[in-house]
């Protein structure tokens, strides 16, 4: 389960769809409808929130407006909760673990969308968080990228 950190237009649309589905299934994993993963470490930054619920729909709603800009047809009615949300703090450390993480991957399963984003160096954030200092997270699975 990858909840990106970064804005979802830096995916390719592999790894776009595959965040919607990922992150339904963490909603599904915070609303007490299943046993899986209710563990998984992508989870404790919204286990964390006091709304963990509105913390995830907010999550989707913006993979949402990334697919509708690109003229995909992700089901709406599928996120529970819609109720906005002060953006959450995430580290720069974090941020920029996952930049390379995600340059990584797409340089081997989308060049091109890998050349139109090999130059930043700076990423935005996915809209639901707002960076400040700090280092990778300590429940950021941090083997070798890729």
């Amino acid at each position: 389960m990858r909840l990106w950190t970064l804005h979802p237009k830096y995916l390719d649309p592999a790894g776009l769809v595959a965040a919607w589905r990922e992150a339904l299934l963490a909603q599904k994993v915070l609303a007490g409808r299943t046993k899986g993963y209710r563990n998984h470490p992508q989870l404790v930054r919204f286990q964390a929130h006091p709304r963990p619920l509105d913390a995830i729909g907010a999550f989707l709603s913006g993979l949402a407006a990334e697919a509708d800009s690109r003229d995909y047809r992700f089901d709406k009615e599928k996120i529970l909760s819609r109720r906005e949300i002060e953006a959450l703090p995430e580290t720069k450390g974090q941020l920029l673990y996952e930049w390379s993480h995600l340059k990584n991957k797409l340089q081997i399963r989308s060049p091109e969308r890998y050349q139109g984003i090999a130059a930043i160096v700076d990423p935005e954030p996915h809209p639901l968080f707002h960076i400040i200092p700090g280092e990778v997270r300590p429940w950021e699975k941090t083997g070798p990228p890729g």
